[in-house]
């Protein structure tokens, strides 16, 4: 079976790494062509009975949330429930033109749909001939106020959410949607409208945002945590954990969110189409269950959902700095610093508070806080100051942890950054003893492709955070460049690149 694999991927990358493919191109189909598929054990091979699994198991996880919000919290907070006069900044849409549409065409991902009638690559390289059709459907949207009916259907793909994850739990898959082209494009436009004011984002929001990114969130977020350590203060990171977050965002709230916030008209009822005449089915293989409507959430994997989940968010930011207590959100990543002195007796208690004030929000506006899921960073010059500092929510303490992965990025309690420097030079070195087996079938420009992808972007994800590392710690990443720039001129024996690697696994990698 992995020679199997091997041949797939060989024979993939050759169709990749064509001369008129870009690297960003090349970079984004080598995650998919290199993932090497799980064994299914324990799933039922019929198909149709896997799908039904599936959609009943999302569909009740969904229900149950919502129904737990029920019995809490009947009524609407009033930051939620009031809606008071202000100016209308956008009662309609901009019309299109042809060289737009063109623009769009060439920027919108080439995902296609099993409901698209044709390859959205197809369109794309067309689009010199389709500019004006498509022109002429979107501007009927926009018009019209009103969502096309045959755009609103998603198909859902199961995703495995991490490849060591039990593949036979079906609480270990995310649930993507995959929409048709044409209405993602329709998507793009509205959000390039919407985007123009900024004042919609929390200041502190840097999920989907443009110019923004989980590095321009963790820069700030360690800033924060190291001037506060500077002072002598001690700090309490706690990373809130959402389920099921995006699925149950609340079609009225948002929809009241937007009227506040001054658009209303044209745009409110195209946005109202929009999230509510939704429908998803499940899909595994050729086979399709029959659609099933959505009354609440906005779908993952459409454009204007993240942008529509900020919004959604927005008031949580208001309510944390209220509290003089700082926060840093990645669209559902919700982090929130507490700094106080060392002395300070009464700052848990403060903490507490202030964590059941966001608790109450939460429900207030259909989202689930999942305290057993929490984590909490003590950032402090000495491990003593943190005894006795363990935040409760709902009843449950929540764990006060040495180390924890924030966006993808290891930060211990001194935030030397450490743990993340001998993360991701272990998981480098195992990227480049898999790739060293593809060597002898790739051009040397092909494999320095390959290396960049699955190497080097290991070493610059979040680069800005190495800044003044030790020497001892940017040594272990300086080792990783040298062995790939070796695997890739072909500068070592096979014996000398072996005991690097063993060496490099030996000593702590």
């Amino acid at each position: 079976m992995l020679r199997q694999y091997t041949l797939q991927i060989i024979f993939s990358l050759q169709l990749i790494l064509r001369p008129q493919r870009t690297i960003r191109q090349s970079c984004s189909e080598l995650s998919e062509v290199c993932y090497i598929p799980v064994p299914q054990d324990g799933i039922p091979d019929n198909l149709a009975a896997h799908c039904e699994a599936f959609a009943q198991f999302f569909t009740d996880k969904v229900a149950l949330i919502c129904s737990g919000f029920d019995t809490i919290l009947t009524a609407i907070s009033k930051d939620v429930a009031r809606a008071p006069a202000c100016p209308i900044l956008m009662d309609s849409f901009q019309l299109v033109q042809p060289e737009d549409v063109d623009k769009v065409l060439g920027e919108v991902r080439a995902t296609t749909c099993i409901l698209d009638p044709c390859p959205s690559w197809l369109v794309r390289e067309a689009r010199g001939g389709l500019a004006e059709w498509v022109k002429v459907v979107a501007n009927a949207s926009l018009r019209e106020g009103i969502f096309p009916a045959s755009l609103e259907l998603a198909v859902i793909k199961p995703l495995l959410k991490k490849p060591s994850l039990d593949p036979t739990q079906l609480d270990n898959y995310w649930p993507i949607s995959n929409l048709p082209f044409l209405g993602k494009v329709v998507e793009h436009v509205v959000a390039a409208q919407l985007q123009v004011d900024t004042d919609f984002l929390d200041p502190a929001q840097s999920g989907f945002r443009p110019g923004h990114g989980t590095e321009a969130a963790l820069v700030t977020l360690v800033d924060d945590l190291r001037r506060e350590l500077d002072r002598g203060s001690v700090s309490l990171l706690v990373l809130l954990d959402l389920s099921a977050a995006f699925d149950t965002v609340n079609h009225g709230i948002l929809l009241g969110r937007h009227a506040r916030m001054g658009l209303r008209g044209t745009f409110l009822q195209w946005l109202r189409s929009f999230l509510e005449g939704c429908s998803q089915m499940v899909s595994l293989g050729d086979t399709c269950l029959a659609p099933q409507p959505l009354t609440c959430g906005v779908l993952q994997g459409s454009v204007l959902s993240p942008m529509l989940f900020n919004i959604y968010m927005k008031p949580l930011g208001e309510i944390i700095r209220s509290f003089g207590v700082r926060c840093h959100l990645y669209a559902d990543d919700v982090q929130l610093c507490h700094s106080f002195p060392p002395v300070t007796k009464e700052a848990l208690q403060v903490l507490n508070r202030r964590l059941a004030v966001v608790s109450d929000w939460m429900r207030a506006n259909k989202l689930k806080l999942n305290p057993d899921k929490m984590e909490v960073l003590l950032v402090s010059r000495k491990a003593k100051q943190g005894i006795g500092l363990q935040p409760v929510l709902a009843g449950v303490a929540l764990p006060l942890k040495t180390q924890v992965r924030s966006l993808g990025v290891m930060l211990d309690s001194s935030l030397s950054l450490e743990p993340q420097v001998s993360v991701v030079a272990r998981g480098a070195f195992a990227q480049l003893r898999l790739v060293r087996q593809l060597r002898p079938f790739l051009k040397k420009s092909d494999l320095a492709i390959v290396v960049h992808a699955l190497v080097t972007s290991l070493l610059d994800y979040c680069n800005a955070l190495y800044l003044r590392l030790p020497l001892k710690m940017a040594q272990k990443l300086q080792l990783v460049q040298r062995a790939a720039a070796r695997l890739i001129t072909g500068a070592v024996s096979k014996l000398l690149f072996k005991r690097l690697m063993n060496y490099c696994f030996n000593s702590g990698f």
